[in-house]
């Protein structure tokens, strides 16, 4: 393939550009930012979970607290009946015994219900300590990764408009370039990892880095200016200028 010396040295314009194109490409998506947010997202449905189960606990403990409260307020209610008759004093005497060892084993009951009561409201306590301590630490994650995201929003759109001025620039220098010699350099970068066109410096390839044998040298020197010359090695596009060392 033949092309001009000047539209061949055109193609590293266009490989800065895709390079530079290729390194945006990278930066978004290796963006510290992108794996940040994965680990708060692994760390709020974790954090979530162990909400869930504090809160599971406290309504565990308020309903147990109240099933006792209710009971004590029975047992109240039933005592408060019983001391009622026998201030009243009226009925059989075998009858008012009864009801005076009934009141005292409702005290007793009523007693036993309260200290329930006081210990499950100490467990209530801890319980709720445990939910705000987590619910704190989620309203943390949650403000880091809003904090986060709007970090990773910036970057994102300063990429993006780096993206779109490298593109625009990319148009007017392909341009520049034969449409056949343009399709080769196309296909060679998509299969040699981006890069398609080196310069050739001092005899050495700047696709592969490998320096030239005597006879590839003196092959290149031997090619007209417009001959389009490749490396042995990486066959990628090898750019001539003053600095090749022919």
């Amino acid at each position: 393939m033949k092309a001009e010396p000047q539209a061949q040295r055109r193609l590293l314009d266009l490989q800065a550009i895709d390079t530079a194109l290729a390194q945006i490409a990278h930066r978004r998506r290796t963006l510290p930012e992108n794996a940040a947010l994965e680990a708060l997202a692994r760390e709020l449905s974790a954090l979530e979970d162990e909400r869930v189960r504090a809160q599971v606990a406290v309504d565990d403990l308020d309903r147990d607290i109240a099933r006792v409260e209710k009971d004590v307020d029975q047992v109240r209610a039933r005592k408060d009946r019983d001391e009622a008759r026998l201030t009243m004093g009226t009925g059989p005497a075998r009858e008012l015994e009864a009801l005076q060892h009934e009141v005292v084993s409702l005290t007793r009951r009523q007693s036993e219900l309260e200290d329930s009561e006081l210990e499950l409201m100490e467990q209530r306590e801890t319980a709720q300590g445990s939910l705000d301590e987590v619910t704190g630490r989620l309203d943390g994650a949650r403000g880091r990764r809003g904090d986060t995201e709007v970090r990773r929003d910036e970057l994102l759109a300063e990429i993006d408009a780096d993206e779109q001025s490298r593109i625009a620039a990319r148009g007017p220098v392909a341009a520049d370039i034969p449409a056949d010699l343009l399709g080769l350099y196309d296909k060679i970068r998509s299969s040699s990892g981006g890069l398609g066109a080196a310069l050739l410096t001092a005899g050495r390839c700047g696709g592969c880095r490998l320096e030239l044998s005597g006879a590839d040298r003196a092959r290149i020197k031997a090619s007209a200016p417009d001959e389009v010359v490749r490396c042995e090695e990486c066959r990628r596009i090898m750019v001539r200028t003053a600095e090749s060392g022919l």
